[in-house]
This record gives C-alpha cells, structure tokens and sequence, in this order.
C-alpha cells in the first residue's frame, strides 16, 4: 500500500509539472515569431504605447482597403505583391504580428486583437470600405475586429471556433479551460456578427480539423455566412486571386 501511494503521489508530481510547463510555455506553444523575408519599405508604423507594430502596405488612392492577419508562423511580407495584384482597386495592409517581422513586443490575444482595432481606426481614416482577411489564428484576429467596427466583408481561411475547444481536443488530458490565457472565443464574436462572411475550409486540415471550422459556420447568424471548401491541408497554399474570385 505505501509503494502504491508513493507511485501516485509521483504521478500526481508529474501530472501537476506538465500542467505547469504548459500554463508557463503556452504562448510559445501558440505563437511562432518569424522575422521577415522582405522587411517592409516605408511600412505603416503603429505606435502602441513604447510598442512599435509595423504594417506591410501597398497603399493606393481609393476607397477600399484591404486588412490581412496570418496565421501563427507566417511571414505575411512575401504576400504582399500577391495581395496587391489581386486586388488592385484595394490599398492593401498586411500586419506584423508583435514580435514578428520586425515588430516589437510579444504577442497575446489582447495585444494582437489591440493592435488591429488601431490598424483599422488609421485606415478607416482613408478608407471607408474595408475588407478583413483572417489565415489560421488570424481569423480569431478577424473575428474579433469584425465584432466591434464596421466592416463591408470579412474573409475567414482554414479558421476555427475556439483555441480553447481546439486546445482541448489536442490535450484532452490537460485542464485546458483552467490553464489557458489566450482563448480566441471565434463563435462567441461569430454569433453577433451582421457582416457577409466567407469561410474557406481546407478538405483535409491536419492541424484545425474541419469540424472546428464548420463549428465556427454554425455559430454565424443564418444567412451571414458561406462556408466554402478546398483541396488540401492547412498549410496548402490558396492562391489571394482565387479567394478574390470567391467574393
């Protein structure tokens, strides 16, 4: 009986370290800062208290812009001529997440929701219709600026309903909803949202899972959302031209 509770009590130590580890390396788990490809040329700088948040642009004298958030380890500057290309009526903007591509500071969901409030208040100073692309965790990004401006559409790739449920479904033995900080509440924001919205939904994604997206169409208003399928994993690449053709 002593070696039996001298063994779950050594369990439970290890049980209780993981827990630990992953409350204290969870950013780092979810976030994976790259430095940019292409440093951005006279990019729009936000200025967030001693936190500088660069923005890749193309800007154009026009009414429409272009608002894009990548997903957790993406270099958005190599999108750029891409996004510029095809959609030529639109000034584009593509933000560095804080502590990528040059950008100070270190990223959270607070931070990074934030920092797109102030990149949408600056440009909707030019621009009045405004479009929002979201990749991967920059759909939770998406999702969450949609819900407090006004936006003419949003635009969701391979997105998912909750980092919490997404988490939970991936560490079913860790208390994920004790532990976690940055929850990406998607369906939340998703259920009050009146903008049109496309959901481009990857057929085989390995790392969301296409029940987490459809769980996200589902929490959209009726009528709101379009949900639309493509072929390929979460990483395959889908060309800015072919989601222009989709709007």
């Amino acid at each position: 009986m002593r070696t039996l509770l001298s063994l779950a009590s050594y369990l439970l130590a290890g049980y209780g370290l993981l827990c630990l580890l992953l409350y204290l390396l969870q950013r780092q788990l979810i976030y994976f800062p790259v430095p940019a490809a292409l440093p951005p040329e006279q990019p729009l700088v936000l200025q967030q208290g001693k936190v500088q948040v660069l923005v890749s642009q193309q800007p154009r004298a026009s009414d429409k812009a272009l608002l894009y958030f990548g997903g957790n380890a993406e270099d958005v500057s190599v999108s750029l001529a891409e996004f510029a290309a095809a959609f030529s009526e639109h000034a584009i903007y593509l933000m560095h997440y804080r502590g990528y591509g040059g950008s100070d500071g270190r990223p959270s969901e607070q931070a990074l929701v934030s920092d797109a409030l102030a990149l949408f208040d600056k440009v909707s100073q030019q621009h009045s219709d405004i479009t929002l692309i979201g990749r991967s965790l920059g759909s939770g990004v998406a999702v969450q600026l949609a819900a407090q401006r006004p936006v003419q559409q949003l635009v969701l790739i391979t997105p998912f309903d909750s980092l919490t449920a997404l988490a939970s479904q991936q560490f079913p033995f860790v208390p994920v909803r004790w532990l976690l900080k940055d929850r990406f509440e998607s369906a939340h924001y998703a259920s009050s949202l009146h903008t049109p919205t496309l959901l481009l939904v990857a057929e085989q994604d390995e790392i969301i899972g296409r029940a987490r997206s459809e769980a996200l169409y589902q929490a959209f208003p009726t009528g709101i959302a379009i949900m639309q399928l493509y072929p390929g994993g979460h990483n395959s690449y889908l060309p800015a031209s072919q989601i222009a053709a989709w709007l």
